[in-house]
């Protein structure tokens, strides 16, 4: 029977393990440039089959947060290469979360102060980070403009050179950011998407940016090295669709044609329930939609996962569970699992900015 410790191969690259660390937003990449302590932080969980890394921005358009790490500029490909080269030293696999936030974001962050962009001028009802006298502080996010259908293929660009970059710079791969309320994920959504153009209206339409970027990346990199993250119910970022499932059933069979590593879905509400009573969806039905369509990707999942449930995730069928939080406070994780603890707990109050404090301290089981 396969177990959440056996190797698989996703794609074109080789996991030791079926232990995903899911992307973590961590605030501690000051001007949008990686440093040598996330070296020391990836290197530390690299005993993981993979490591996806925090969400980063293809543009400065697309950066909705202070001090997350960008991969648009040479200094920031400069930056991610002792990071790539620090996992693989250690033996690990790593892929970069490409990012675009759309309306979550702040005017502050905007390239000349101007406003976030979106598929819809409307405000999402949440928060973003700023820095405030050095201090990480949840604002209210900026009004959006909606984007001119003239400035999509730019975007598509955008994302196209961030995953050139991102091998440029020693990483395995890439994921696009799809999910909880982000500029891919506003597309999609009813709630976000209230245009009239050729990327609103019927789903066809407003899956239309997923599947441009999708094969703009794997066009520039291949489909082996690039997996895709959904969140089809979650209501992160204040994003909602009148009908998830007829939406995330079209999106996955489009993405069978493309030979993709991995599709990763968010369970549930992102960091939440991992079942929505007012948001009922069918995950099994999903995945057998993309396997009906062909689709060869991993599927992986996340949200909420312990052993217990990973284990069972593995057996029912699952390739790769995705840990969060947990990876947090316990680099190596995956050792903890095969003993089944103990696990340490995470300090929430150095989440989000700072220096080593709550970030590379948290302390390994002894050997």
């Amino acid at each position: 029977m396969t177990t959440l410790f056996d190797p698989v191969t996703v794609g074109d690259i080789a996991l030791s393990n079926r232990v995903v660390m899911a992307p973590l937003t961590r605030n501690r990449a000051p001007g949008a440039v990686p440093t040598p302590l996330m070296a020391t932080y990836y290197r530390q969980r690299a005993s993981a089959g993979l490591l996806i890394t925090e969400a980063t921005a293809i543009s400065q358009q697309g950066q909705g947060y202070a001090d997350v790490p960008g991969l648009y500029a040479p200094e920031q490909v400069a930056g991610w290469k002792p990071v790539t080269a620090a996992v693989h030293e250690a033996g690990g696999k790593i892929v970069t979360q490409l990012w675009h936030v759309g309306r979550v974001s702040h005017t502050s962050l905007q390239p000349n102060g101007g406003a976030p962009v979106a598929p819809s001028a409307i405000a999402a009802k949440t928060k973003t980070v700023l820095l405030q006298d050095g201090v990480p502080t949840f604002v209210e996010t900026s009004t959006p403009r909606a984007l001119e259908t003239s400035e999509l293929p730019g975007i598509v660009d955008d994302y196209r050179r961030a995953a050139k970059a991102a091998i440029e710079a020693g990483f395995d791969g890439v994921e696009i950011h799809a999910a909880n309320g982000y500029l891919i994920d506003q597309f999609l959504k009813t709630g976000s998407n209230q245009r009239t153009d050729a990327y609103g209206g019927s789903i066809e339409n407003r899956a239309r940016l997923l599947v441009e970027v999708v094969q703009a990346i794997t066009e520039a990199i291949g489909g082996g090295r690039t997996g895709i993250r959904l969140s089809p119910v979650t209501p992160a970022n204040d994003v909602v669709d009148a009908d998830p499932q007829p939406l995330f059933d079209y999106v996955v069979r489009q993405l069978a044609r493309f030979g993709l590593a991995y599709v990763h879905i968010i369970e549930g509400a992102t960091g939440g329930p991992r079942e929505l009573a007012d948001r009922p969806f069918d995950y099994a039905a999903l995945k057998a939609a993309y396997r009906a369509a062909g689709g060869q990707g991993a599927w992986m999942v996340n949200n909420g996962y312990d052993l217990a449930l990973a284990n069972q995730a593995v057996a029912d069928g699952a390739d790769l569970v995705a840990f969060g939080r947990p990876f947090i406070a316990n680099p190596d994780l995956v050792e903890r699992l095969k003993r089944g603890g103990p696990f340490n707990e995470g300090n929430r109050a150095t989440y989000y900015g700072g220096g080593e404090a709550g970030y590379t301290d948290y302390p390994a089981l002894a050997a």
